[in-house]
């Protein structure tokens, strides 16, 4: 399946010396590469923002009744 922004993409680099073609195409690699695991990241933050509202809320109310602690780092 080819897109009319892909096949004018690829016309673009069709128009570019071998050298340039292989540096474009490496940069498109990372960068589909960043993008993918951005999506990745995403859908992991969407499963799991439930419980991260949940723990917040939890931390907010143990502070309210003042059964909260300030963190220790150097105990991690």
């Amino acid at each position: 399946m080819s897109s009319t922004a892909i096949t004018t993409v690829i016309k673009m680099m069709e128009s570019l010396p071998v050298e340039i073609q292989a540096q474009v195409a490496e940069h498109l690699r990372e960068y589909i590469s960043d993008l993918q695991d951005e999506a990745r990241w995403e859908q992991s933050f969407q499963k799991t923002q439930v419980n991260l509202v949940a723990a917040a809320r939890r931390a907010r109310e143990e502070i309210a009744q003042g059964e909260a602690s300030p963190m220790d780092y150097d105990q991690l």
